[in-house]
């Protein structure tokens, strides 16, 4: 039987394109204004790889941040909290009911504040000033897959960037068949340089979620400072995006499977999502429930 992550994640190159014709939306970080982005979990990884974009695109500074560890709306020794020196506020959250974005966002005051979710009928869209919902792109299973990478289609065409090669990317991405090593791999390292290390961050926690995998994940160019030790027979290192010069060649000569392609790092994340997957099921986990997760940590007051 089709699991509804397995769902979720074949119908991610139709959410993008949904994703992509609302781009033009007022409610989301303007040229110029300097911009927190905030989530927790999977939209934490996504809010680091879109602020290291839009820093990139030259759209002004863009810092990231846990919710629950966001110097924002916080006076420390002087009488302006460090939150008015942004603009706005980007929160992400799918579920629109996770305590510490929320909290983050009702102790902000003065500053302009934008959520995206996939549900229109929680707190957070009277909480926010501005939101946009992507309900198309909401989950029944636990672990997020299409609406992580559909809050990031938008945000980057919002950007200005052409998604069509992306889009085909992911088409190709969703079919592919799975390669019976990385199934039966003992570990994995993701890597990522620029803003596909955020990207790098989530495949490794796709792999924790769904198959209680051993993963880690690095700056590219960090890997050398260390983890590399750890690679060998039956371990592998998958670069999101392009690989530095040399590195394929490190891994290899210390005997791990090192995996880098040329396509758009997004639809790389999504072959990641179905490893993720197949490696449940060969442990007869369900991954739409992973072990100890729910779909949203609302925490009693």
């Amino acid at each position: 039987m089709t699991t509804h992550t397995e769902t979720e994640i074949a119908s991610q190159p139709a959410c993008w394109s949904r994703a992509v014709e609302l781009a033009g939306s007022s409610a989301l970080p303007r040229p110029g204004e300097r911009v927190a982005v905030v989530g927790c979990g999977t939209s934490w990884f996504i809010a680091q790889a879109y602020a290291a974009l839009r820093e990139r695109a030259g759209h002004g500074e863009t810092d990231a941040f846990a919710a629950s560890e966001a110097p924002l709306g916080r006076s420390y020794d002087s009488d302006i909290p460090p939150s008015r020196s942004y603009d706005r506020v980007l929160a992400l959250t799918r579920s629109g009911t996770t305590t510490e974005v929320l909290e983050l966002l009702r102790r902000l005051g003065g500053t302009r504040t934008t959520a995206i979710t996939a549900d229109p009928d929680t707190p957070v869209m009277t909480i926010a000033d501005e939101v946009v919902v992507l309900d198309f792109a909401d989950e029944k299973s636990v672990v997020q897959t299409r609406f992580a990478t559909t809050q990031l289609a938008l945000l980057r065409a919002h950007l200005g960037e052409d998604l069509t090669d992306a889009i085909a990317d992911v088409e190709r991405a969703v079919s592919e068949p799975i390669p019976a090593d990385l199934v039966g791999a003992e570990q994995f390292s993701f890597l990522g340089r620029g803003w596909t290390y955020g990207l790098a961050q989530e495949a490794a926690l796709k792999m924790r979620e769904a198959a209680r995998s051993w993963t880690e994940a690095y700056p590219a160019m960090e890997y050398r400072h260390g983890p590399i030790s750890i690679a060998g027979p039956g371990r592998v290192t998958w670069m999101l995006g392009t690989a530095p010069e040399g590195l394929a060649g490190d891994v290899r000569r210390a005997g791990g499977t090192f995996i880098t392609r040329d396509t758009d790092p997004m639809a790389e994340l999504v072959r990641v999502q179905r490893v993720a997957v197949a490696r449940a099921h060969a442990q007869g986990l369900d991954p739409d429930q992973p072990l100890h997760l729910t779909r949203s940590v609302i925490l009693s007051s």
